[in-house]
């Protein structure tokens, strides 16, 4: 997942929240989620950071948008257990209508499937 970040930040990368298992890191061509090595990461751990950044996004303050593939986010929403909404994102991608999802398309699917 990439994190596009506000003018009004420079850099953004470390841990956002204290025990999801993710963090952002940067590299030359932006900044980008990333799976930590060690410890403990909760099986619903990265679909609670891609929101976790969506609600950022939506916010508007450090991060405007974010770019998630429909792989990445099926991945992370069939191991949060969210089968119907995993199965939704590969229909979406199979049917040609949607293949990477921004921070609005992530909480519409939070908010259409009660997550």
């Amino acid at each position: 997942m990439k994190v596009i970040l506000s003018n009004r930040c420079l850099s953004l990368t470390g841990m956002l929240e204290r025990g999801l298992g993710y963090h952002l890191q940067q590299r030359k061509n932006g900044f980008f989620a990333k799976r930590n090595t060690k410890g403990f990461v909760p099986s619903d751990g990265h679909w609670r950071f891609i929101v976790l950044c969506a609600e950022l996004a939506h916010n508007k303050l450090y991060i405007t948008d974010i770019k998630v593939g429909w792989l990445e986010l099926q991945t992370a929403l069939y191991e949060a257990k969210h089968f119907t909404a995993s199965e939704q994102v590969r229909r979406n991608y199979a049917d040609k209508c949607k293949a990477t999802y921004n921070a609005r398309d992530v909480l519409n699917l939070k908010t259409t499937f009660g997550l």
